[in-house]
């Protein structure tokens, strides 16, 4: 398995019930330790030093830790895939993603959820690392990995890509991850209203506009609790306690800083799971508000 230097190996794959409703984190890899000064450049040392929650599962003493992932969702009888990572064999300008060789497909089978199985593949927002499985290199072609599923986006996130004039690194992945599954004939492009649109029974995609003007969190409703897909609208815990903490890609921060609060608030004080699209383990966990911010406890979930 080619992982890049300094990842350590990820944590076999953990689930959560939520009734009717079951959610499974399915590793891909745990991204490389600069990764974290990268992508939160403001979440510095002092700023982890005020959130001591965060050690040891989501910081080390100086930044903090992101992994890659996917979450495999059974919800009304339909097997459902929600993000699908960095993928293998695609030539990436991060060199922590270029060319890897993991063994996501057999984690993911192991986690009941071979790929002919798989019947809807959600796309929280048009990202590298969030695409890159949507398809796997066959005899020098890239086809789409789920063979049998739809797969999905929101409208607004399909024509902002559209009408975006794209470097060659993002080029290069709409051509060997996205266009592939446009030309089968199984990308479906969804309207997003603010109420959320639902896709299967309890599943809905609800707007999280920020990152990408048409990113969408995932939220689960299941028969005895509710659960929140992250996507990157919150990218690690420590934004929680630090809601104007926001990304180096972010599109737009203030409109991110903007629905995190909006998703944060609505999970505050509850016992709807927040399940992190790039939290390391433990990845999930109820919100509590402290001191007018947020914090996360932990669950770790277990074998389903």
């Amino acid at each position: 398995m080619n992982t890049a230097p300094g990842q350590r190996t990820p944590v076999t794959t953990v689930g959560w019930s939520l009734g009717d409703i079951a959610v499974r984190r399915v590793d891909e890899i745990e991204l490389p330790r600069q990764t974290g000064p990268w992508l939160l450049p403001a979440a510095t040392k002092e700023v982890l030093d005020e959130v001591p929650w965060l050690r040891p599962d989501f910081a080390d003493a100086e930044v903090p830790r992101l992994a890659s992932h996917s979450f495999a969702v059974s919800a009304g009888g339909l097997r459902i895939i929600v993000d699908t990572g960095i993928g293998n064999d695609k030539t990436r300008a991060n060199p922590a993603w270029n060319g890897l060789g993991t063994d996501f497909l057999d984690r993911l089978t192991a986690a009941g959820f071979p790929p002919e199985s798989v019947d809807l593949v959600i796309t929280t927002h048009l990202h590298t690392d969030h695409v890159g499985w949507n398809t796997r290199l066959v005899g020098g072609d890239w086809v789409p990995t789920f063979p049998n599923a739809r797969y999905l986006t929101s409208r607004t996130e399909w024509d902002h890509w559209a009408a975006t004039d794209l470097d060659e690194a993002r080029t290069q992945m709409f051509r060997d991850s996205v266009h592939p599954v446009r030309d089968a004939g199984q990308y479906d492009v969804v309207d997003v209203p603010e109420q959320g649109h639902e896709v299967a029974p309890g599943v809905l995609l609800v707007p999280a506009p920020g990152h990408t003007p048409g990113q969408v969190a995932v939220q689960l409703r299941g028969s005895g609790r509710r659960a929140l897909i992250t996507g990157d609208s919150i990218h690690h815990p420590v934004q929680l306690s630090h809601p104007h903490v926001h990304s180096c890609v972010d599109i737009d921060p203030a409109e991110a800083i903007r629905t995190r609060g909006r998703l944060l608030d609505g999970l505050a004080d509850t016992e709807d799971l927040l399940l992190g699209t790039h939290f390391p383990h433990p990845t999930a966990g109820t919100v509590r508000r402290l001191d007018r911010r947020y914090r996360l406890h932990a669950e770790f979930g277990s074998e389903l």
